[in-house]
């Protein structure tokens, strides 16, 4: 597989301790955004409330529902930032330590997991509302068995939706179970352009995996197959990425600029775009995030790390995106029940949004800085041995952080 020729970093250095990417954390952000929005508009809608008479109804729907959508922009991004921290710790991906491999993602999700599961569980026992398990055939013990054995989603398929809190799990249910694979697949092909093999097909397959499953909208939704299409998109941009080949100096601008159409004709013009493209139109999503994020990666390459002034707070937003996912049901579930409370006329609806945003982004932190970050290298230092000194990319690729 590809090695990298360039210098190496210091003796057990991490990809936390890499140069951001200012622009895919900003990606990041803007998915995490879109999915409190689509969770507080389910509960808070925009519709019928004084914003719809301001904007367009299409820019009124882009912003409360597309955050399914985001969840595939999180998986292209997860895919691409793990594959190109991999060649960075180990220089060609046929060299992985399986050990460490597993050891650092453990670090990375266990505690936060564990953590919300806890607490879920026992706001189930407490009887609180919006947190209890009421569904028939349904448990706490197999929710959480589902929860911390990644297969939330099988079990949601099989039985119907879990309440919010339980239910964002899914889409990490997907993710893991593909990094739990994907060291296994790159130590047994050894070749890259048999990875490749795999991967391209995988992620081509987006829309026959999707449609294959129209019986079902849970299914439809949160199937094993069709989040992992997407991450095998960011993981073939990673190998892209890693290839010393030159090329244009304009091409980072060039993909910045499809992507940048391809995410905004999505989000934007969706239905359209469903009427003439089918489930394809999730196949545009992926290639238009996957271009962003090559292209951001090789405008860093280019020494143009520059951030756009103003986006800042989405940049923390993103690089907060983990924390926020599994916690900001808990803040949506609050504002809700303030409005509702407060007899909230439902077209001031918009009112509450900017608050929940905020409160999300600030539970996020403080759970990131007063506790994950803490337990992350605490459990590195225990699990991970002093490694020898690593080939590591020279752009920058971000840090090893989940979705959702």
């Amino acid at each position: 597989m590809t090695t990298v020729p360039h210098a190496t970093a210091p003796a057990g250095q991490g990809s936390e301790a890499a140069t951001r990417n200012a622009g895919i954390d900003a990606l990041r952000g803007l998915a995490i955004l879109l999915v409190v929005l689509h969770h507080l508009a389910l509960r808070l809608p925009l519709k019928q409330g004084l914003l719809a008479e301001i904007l367009p109804p299409r820019v009124v729907n882009a912003l409360g529902y597309n955050g399914y959508e985001a969840v595939f922009v999180f998986f292209v991004i997860s895919g691409f930032l793990i594959a190109t921290t991999s060649l960075e710790r180990w220089g060609s991906l046929d060299r992985i330590d399986i050990g460490a491999f597993y050891a650092r993602r453990f670090a990375r999700i266990a505690p936060c997991l564990v953590l919300l599961v806890a607490v879920l569980a026992a706001l189930h026992l407490a009887g609180a509302a919006d947190y209890v398990i009421a569904r028939e055939g349904q448990s706490l013990p197999r929710a959480i068995g589902a929860a911390l054995g990644f297969h939330l989603n099988w079990y949601e398929g099989a039985t119907g939706y879990l309440p919010g809190s339980w239910d964002v799990l899914w889409s990490l249910s997907i993710e893991e179970a593909f990094y739990l694979g994907f060291p296994l697949l790159c130590l047994a092909l050894r070749r890259e352009r048999w990875l490749v093999a795999v991967m391209l097909p995988l992620a081509l397959s987006l829309p026959l995996t999707r449609a294959a499953l129209a019986g079902s909208e849970i299914w439809q939704e949160k199937a094993y197959l069709p989040g992992m299409a997407a991450i095998a998109t960011g993981v073939l941009a990673a190998l892209v990425a890693a290839r010393p080949t030159p090329h244009p100096a304009r091409l980072p601008a060039l993909l910045l600029l499809a992507g940048a159409i391809g995410l905004v004709a999505v989000l934007l013009y969706e239905g359209l775009l469903w009427r003439s493209l089918g489930n394809g139109t999730l196949l545009v999503l992926t290639g238009a995030s996957a271009s962003l994020v090559l292209g951001l990666h090789w405008r860093a390459a280019q020494g143009r790390t520059t951030a756009l002034p103003g986006l800042g707070w989405l940049r923390s937003l993103g690089r907060l995106s983990y924390e926020v996912y599994l916690t900001h049901m808990f803040v949506v579930f609050g504002i809700v029940a303030l409005a509702k409370a407060a007899g909230s006329d439902p077209r001031h609806a918009f009112a509450w949004y900017l608050p929940a945003v905020l409160l999300a982004w600030l539970l996020g932190a403080l759970l990131a800085h007063g506790f994950s970050i803490p337990c992350d290298r605490w459990l590195r230092r225990r699990l991970l041995q002093p490694a020898a000194p690593v080939r590591r990319i020279g752009a920058p690729g971000g840090v090893d952080q989940a979705a959702g």
